[in-house]
Order: structure tokens, then C-alpha cells, then sequence
């Protein structure tokens, strides 16, 4: 009977720990550069190819530290990752259906390819509140790209110059 138990036990763990493991992957976007620390004036590694695989170890401003597999680990931009989202097609959504659908054989969830990288801004307190920080600034430039390094990416990603007017009546 408790071997019967822990086998339950195991079965439901793994239904539940699943949707955690997928979290950790995620696939690169387009060929990128694999460096050595996250910002873009840091060494390359190598090279990912466009669709690589990779695990998620780390999360840090606008880059994310990944192994890649076959002793390659480093820091990619993370606008250069797609993350795969899992999608409940099973509308109970119960803890149990992970292991229902185990025993079942009927499949519970979809992968959809998201890309989400947030951004927030100031509200006015917080600009008329905030302090000076010294060691925040020095970090905030590790992010910045040289003139070479932006127009190196525009080329990679194809992008055109292209105006824009600015309107002044369209400010909120």
C-alpha cells in the first residue's frame, strides 16, 4: 500500500512540477551572441543559431544568462529569446488534471510561443522622490550600446532608418 502511494504521489508531483520545468526553457528568436556577462560591450562566447533550445538560469535587466548546451553558457539579450507558454486545454483546471490526463493518455496542455519583456515607467512622485545612485548609474551603463554595437545590430536584424514627425499633439 505505501508503495502504491508514493507511486500517486510521484505521478502527481510530476503533473505539477511540469508547468515549472517549461518555464526554465526557451528558444532564441534569431541568430544572437552568446556573452560572456549581460550587456553588449561584454565578450562574445559564440554564436546561437536562429530556433536553438536553451535553459533559463538567470534573469537580469535586459538580458538573460542561458546554457545552451554542450558546455555553452552565457548572456543573451533578452529581446533575442521566445519563451513557450502552456496553454490548459482541459477546462476543469483541477490540481488532479495533470494526473488525470497522465493515466488518460489525453493530452492537457498546447505549447504558444510568447515573447513578453517588461518595461515600467516613473510616475511623478517617484521622479520628484528619487535619490541619486551612484552604483545603479554605473550598473544602467553596462546596458548601453556604442554607435558600432547599434548600427552592428540594425544590420543583423535588417532594420531601416526611417523619420518620424514629430507631433506635438499627440503627447499625453
Amino acid at each position: 500500500m505505501a508503495m502504491r502511494a508514493a507511486k500517486i504521489f510521484l505521478l502527481i508531483f510530476l503533473g505539477l512540477a511540469a508547468p515549472a520545468w517549461a518555464q526554465s526553457q526557451a528558444f532564441t528568436n534569431r541568430a544572437t551572441d552568446l556573452k560572456e556577462q549581460g550587456a553588449a560591450d561584454s565578450r562574445t562566447l559564440g554564436n546561437l543559431a536562429a530556433n536553438t533550445e536553451v535553459k533559463v538560469l538567470a534573469r537580469g535587466g535586459g538580458w538573460t544568462r542561458v546554457d545552451a548546451g554542450g558546455g555553452k553558457t552565457g548572456w543573451v539579450n533578452a529581446f533575442h529569446l521566445r519563451f513557450p507558454a502552456t496553454t490548459t486545454t482541459d477546462s476543469s483546471g483541477g490540481v488532479l488534471s495533470g494526473l488525470s490526463s497522465a493515466i488518460s493518455g489525453k493530452p492537457r496542455s498546447q505549447q504558444a510561443g510568447i515573447q513578453t519583456v517588461g518595461v515600467r515607467g516613473l510616475t511623478p512622485e517617484e521622479l520628484k522622490n528619487a535619490s541619486p545612485d551612484g552604483e545603479a548609474l554605473k550598473r544602467m551603463n553596462g546596458y548601453r550600446a556604442d554607435k558600432p554595437a547599434a548600427e552592428r545590430f540594425a544590420r543583423e536584424g535588417k532594420l531601416t532608418e526611417a523619420n518620424v514627425d514629430y507631433n506635438e499633439g499627440a503627447r499625453r
